[in-house]
């Protein structure tokens, strides 16, 4: 979808809500309540204030019709576990040593990283809990535990009060039928263990979720839902892959749609709920992605393409061109910020997220918290703002790092965003491109011959960064 059409979906959609919703705004009866749904390698195009025309989204859209959508959104990170550590801790997940997805202990070691998140890190939970904020987690974890990794801390240590994760976490989690790495998960124990087929996860990710709502509906609450059904392998149930049958000449993109239609559907019923909780006015829900759409090698065979949409942008997951880390991100907080109003200024980074929770919601960030985000409330609340400092990435230090996707998708290791300005570079400063946004977003005219001084000064800024960088010991 064009920006015009987009334009116009949201207008229709939004702009009588957001009259009422400016004119009757009133100050909240008491701190407001935080639910962060996190989606697992959606691409940017898959939703349909984006432009999916295939499969109908409107419930996730509908976050935009009654909010605020951000178009200008980056993961700090191609892939899921460096991505989730960002959000959790307001600081590149580099810093931390974790770089690329958590696999078992010796393939952490081959990249140089750690098993787990240190828990003695700024955490977003925990400085809610500290505030007196009743905390939960419910779906994909990924920042330890899983594999052979059975001594990683539980979701506890960072701050919540409950959880249910995946096979990628400890504690209390929901494994898949006849899947090799749930079964290594249960041999681990440590935890209540559901076995589920995986078209059931996201339900009963939600189903855990909205009981922890009706039990803490009285008390100031912070909120993850982080569901996993959109990340291959796609296994639908088999009504909604009939749903879907026109496309069943491409098979991957038939199983990815009838999950992606899923999972809309039971944000929706997620949505419904908090309303009829009567919840709906005090609660800020924001909604993004961890990274762009799958790329592996089998779906290319034979000229096929891989499922989920990049929105035209180059580039998938494990990259970091646009489309491996662009989302688009939703924030409602009704009565309080401007339905239907579409951003498309503001830079805003999942390094931010944790300090702006805390701005809008009155709490105290953690005295280490040492952010690299930064507190983006004021645009949260409709009004664009400028970075004070230029946003930085680091994916593929080693040539060990996974790629699989197709070449031309393939970056440098290093990128850095400041203002109109992309460059991305290898640390060894070799292969710079450099791509001007206020002419095109789709990093096809690399003008890096015609801006040297933009080079160079980019260059070093995002090269002197990476190493800067912990290594492990």
């Amino acid at each position: 979808m064009n920006p015009m059409r987009r334009r116009d979906f949201l207008s229709t959609l939004g702009h009588a809500a957001a009259a009422a919703t400016l004119a009757n705004a009133a100050p909240s009866p008491r701190r407001p309540n935080i639910i962060f749904i996190l989606v697992d390698d959606p691409g940017y195009g898959d939703f349909g204030v984006n432009g999916n025309h295939d499969v109908p989204t409107p419930n996730m859209d509908s976050l935009a019709r009654d909010g605020v959508l951000f178009e200008q959104f980056y993961v700090a990170s191609p892939v899921c576990s460096p991505s989730r550590v960002a959000f959790t801790t307001g600081q590149y997940p580099a810093r931390h040593l974790i770089n690329s997805y958590l696999n078992d202990r010796k393939s952490n070691r081959k990249l140089g990283m750690r098993d787990w998140l240190d828990p003695k890190a700024p955490c977003v939970a925990r400085a809610f809990k500290d505030a007196g904020y009743v905390t939960g987690h419910f779906g994909k974890w990924h920042m330890g535990g899983g594999r052979d990794v059975g001594d990683a801390p539980l979701p506890q240590a960072y701050g919540f009060d409950e959880s249910v994760t995946s096979f990628e976490g400890l504690g209390d989690r929901l494994l898949i039928e006849n899947d090799n790495l749930s079964k290594q998960s249960a041999a681990l124990d440590r935890g209540k263990i559901t076995w589920a087929p995986k078209h059931k996860l996201t339900e009963l990710y939600i189903d855990g979720a909205l009981d922890f709502l009706r039990r803490n509906k009285e008390k100031p609450f912070y909120l993850h839902v982080w569901p996993c059904d959109v990340h291959d392998e796609h296994i639908p149930r088999a009504d909604l892959l009939a749903k879907y049958d026109r496309f069943a000449n491409d098979p991957p993109k038939q199983k990815f749609y009838a999950v992606l239609d899923e999972l809309d559907r039971q944000i929706g019923r997620f949505l419904k709920t908090i309303d009829e909780l009567g919840l709906g006015d005090n609660t800020i829900i924001a909604l993004t992605g961890d990274n762009g759409p799958t790329a592996w090698p089998r779906y290319y065979r034979n000229g096929g393409d891989a499922p989920g949409s990049t929105g035209g942008l180059r580039g998938r997951k494990w990259s970091l061109y646009e489309g491996g880390i662009r989302e688009p991100l939703f924030f409602r907080w009704r009565g309080v910020l401007p339905a239907g109003h579409v951003d498309r200024e503001t830079i805003v980074d999942g390094v931010d997220l944790f300090p702006t929770f805390c701005a809008l919601a009155g709490v105290k960030p953690p005295a280490n918290a040492d952010f690299d985000g930064e507190d983006m409330s004021r645009a949260v609340r409709g009004k664009p703002m400028h970075r004070a400092h230029p946003l930085m990435w680091e994916y593929g230090r080693t040539p060990d790092y996974l790629y699989p996707g197709r070449e031309d998708d393939k970056s440098p290791n290093l990128a850095i965003r400041d203002g109109r300005w992309k460059l991305l570079i290898n640390a060894d400063g070799t292969r710079a491109e450099l791509y001007d946004f206020s002419k095109s977003d789709k990093e096809r005219d690399n003008v890096a011959d015609r801006y040297p001084d933009v080079v160079k000064r980019l260059s070093a800024q995002v090269i002197a960064w990476r190493k800067s960088l912990p290594v492990l010991e």
